[in-house]
């Protein structure tokens, strides 16, 4: 069947009709054949077409843009996997751990060994998301504005001050333990800037935008080019971002979120999946790509209350999400981000697809008719 970006928004248009998203923007890179396509608007019952080469907030799909990133610089030996984050980061020496998740900030014990890079890329850091109950060590996260929500680059915190925030609290697991999202990413941008000595938006453009030709990929919105992005209420959609120059995203963050602060568009996130189905020319070397594609957890790990509806059944590589397809149709790896984009690579038919809207959180009937067309007519 074909496989192009006209046919996988057909499984699309439907709920734009129905108003799950307003609109949406597909790509597809086939065999090295790009094609991209929109439908809808920019906002409910507005007029401005979504348009295919829309930029829009791309959220969670910043992590792996970021982890191949850092993967240029383990690759001209700036870092190793084994690093440990405190050479660089000094403020994560001497980590203590809680003796549970939900323990009280003082309850504590020493952590048998450091942080390291690794652990930041395979997000087992021993911080982040608890789904299971409570946690005061979470709870304090938030308080002190270090993430676990959508991100805001309006963010006032510099990176030295929000790794000193960080630091102040206790981990919830020994590092390499558990996979927690989503902390593990602000913390990596944090360690390559400083490893680097270049600011983590300067050091993406030139290691990884630049080379690449994602001329619009940036953790910086040109004035006028930003759709809205919605939450949901109820059956409604609120504006959480605004259009243009009333986005949070035009002028230059404080703190370059590599949780989550691209903007991007798909025709950029193609070229960036490209380079991963081409075994990693011009960037990468084809080990680090297959370093990066393939699941590092246990199965307990991935099975985890805390793990397991992100993972959602599949495991984690560095910065991407992995699973195999039932009926022997290979594999996919990729990810979502929680403002409505997702990517998906197929490397045993040598597709790559993305899709883009601009709602929060994510229309789960929207990806799964996106996906199921794209798997369908692979299978």
């Amino acid at each position: 069947m074909v496989v192009d970006a006209e046919h996988v928004l057909d499984a699309v248009r439907p709920h734009i009709d129905r108003g799950a998203v307003p609109g949406a923007t597909v790509g597809v890179l086939r065999g090295g054949a790009m094609s991209v396509a929109a439908a809808g608007a920019t906002q409910p019952g507005g007029s401005i077409p979504m348009e295919p080469d829309v930029v829009v907030r791309i959220s969670s799909n910043t992590k792996p843009i970021v982890a191949a990133l850092a993967l240029t610089l383990i690759e001209d030996g700036t870092l190793t996997l084994a690093t440990p984050v405190d050479v660089h980061v000094p403020e994560l020496a001497d980590r203590r751990v809680l003796r549970r998740p939900d323990a009280d900030l003082g309850d504590t014990v020493p952590a048998h060994r450091p942080i390291t890079v690794r652990d930041l890329l395979t997000m087992r850091i021993g911080f982040g998301h608890v789904l299971d109950g409570s946690s005061p060590a979470v709870e304090q996260a938030v308080a002190a504005g270090l993430g676990f929500g959508p991100p805001h680059p309006e963010l006032p915190l510099s990176p030295d001050e929000w790794i000193a925030r960080f630091a102040a609290l206790p981990l919830l697991d020994e590092p390499g333990t558990a996979w927690r999202y989503e902390i593990s990413f602000a913390v990596l941008g944090v360690l390559l800037a400083r490893a680097t000595g270049t600011p983590l938006d300067v050091l993406l453009r030139g290691r990884v935008a630049e080379p690449l030709g994602m001329a619009d990929t940036s953790f910086r919105a040109p004035a006028d080019a930003l759709p809205p992005a919605y939450q949901r209420s109820g059956d409604e959609l609120v504006v959480f971002d605004g259009a243009g120059s009333d986005s949070r995203w035009t002028a230059a963050p404080a703190f370059p979120d590599a949780c989550g602060g691209l903007v991007s568009t798909a025709h950029d996130l193609l070229r960036f999946a490209g380079m991963l189905l081409a075994g990693g020319s011009p960037l990468l070397s084809a080990a680090s790509v297959e370093a990066m594609t393939t699941d590092t957890l246990t199965p307990a790990q991935r099975a985890a209350p805390s793990a397991a509806p992100f993972l959602n059944g599949g495991g984690w590589g560095y910065g991407v999400g992995v699973a195999e397809l039932p009926d022997a149709r290979g594999g996919r790896y990729g990810w979502a981000g929680g403002l409505g984009t997702l990517w998906w690579s197929y490397p045993e038919h040598d597709t790559a697809v993305v899709l883009l809207t601009q709602v929060m959180p994510p229309a789960g009937a929207v990806f799964d008719a996106f996906t199921d067309a794209v798997e369908s007519a692979l299978g």
